[in-house]
């Protein structure tokens, strides 16, 4: 047994020996950069860059494509017209951006001749055409012809009915807009049964009404699907 201990401890004393002298398996010299500055790494890192445009691309071609979503520009409006006696009609109206606005008048059931026609500053009808108030009129003028400076937004002149009773007619105004602050959208068109004087006829109504008489018939601007 002692023997046995003797030649373990004998074999172990070489074993150590031999590991110690051996070039390959001896211990490693400190690694601290402290103390060796000759182990120092030059190596500081590489950056990689990759060109904006190209990850971009790659990004967008990732994704799915959407449909383009196309806003409609033209505007539209209608107003049916009716009154207390059988003079009736439609009035269509038709914006293209914030250009002029297309008035399309068809009326039926007038005297053969011109009558006062004009967009008035209520959409109110409970009292039929007279609680429509007076001609739109925001800028506060005195009342005019429809190619005057001076003149009421809601001037549009006359429209003149055939023999038979019929009048139709396509105005463009600038001033009838179907949006912003003075949309005409909400108000109501009324039929005269007169001539409007476009303010030129010297009567005492001539700066207000162009003296066009009564009412005949009205109706309320109200948009509608393109």
């Amino acid at each position: 047994m002692q023997a046995s201990a003797v030649a373990a401890m004998a074999a172990h004393a070489v074993l150590a020996a031999s590991l110690s002298s051996h070039p390959l398996l001896s211990p490693l010299p400190n690694l601290n950069p402290s103390n060796n500055p000759s182990l120092h790494s030059s190596f500081h890192g590489v950056s990689v860059k990759f060109p904006r445009q190209s990850l971009a691309l790659s990004i967008a071609a990732a994704s799915p494509k959407k449909p383009l979503a196309v806003v409609a520009a033209t505007k539209k409006a209608v107003a049916v017209l009716k009154g207390t006696s059988n003079v009736e009609g439609i009035v269509t109206l038709t914006q293209e951006d914030d250009g002029p606005t297309t008035v399309d008048v068809r009326v039926t059931g007038l005297t053969p001749g011109p009558h006062g026609f004009h967009l008035h500053e209520y959409g109110d009808t409970t009292n039929g055409c007279i609680s429509t108030g007076a001609h739109f009129n925001p800028n506060n003028m005195t009342h005019g012809a429809p190619e005057d400076e001076v003149r009421h937004a809601g001037d549009l002149g006359n429209i003149v009915a055939n023999a038979d009773g019929v009048a139709e007619v396509k105005i463009v105004d600038n001033q009838i807009l179907l949006s912003g602050p003075n949309t005409v959208v909400g108000r109501a068109f009324v039929v005269h049964e007169l001539e409007d004087d476009l303010g030129k006829g010297g009567h005492e109504l001539s700066l207000t009404t162009g003296n066009a008489g009564g009412r005949l018939a009205c109706g309320v601007v109200g948009l509608t699907p393109i």
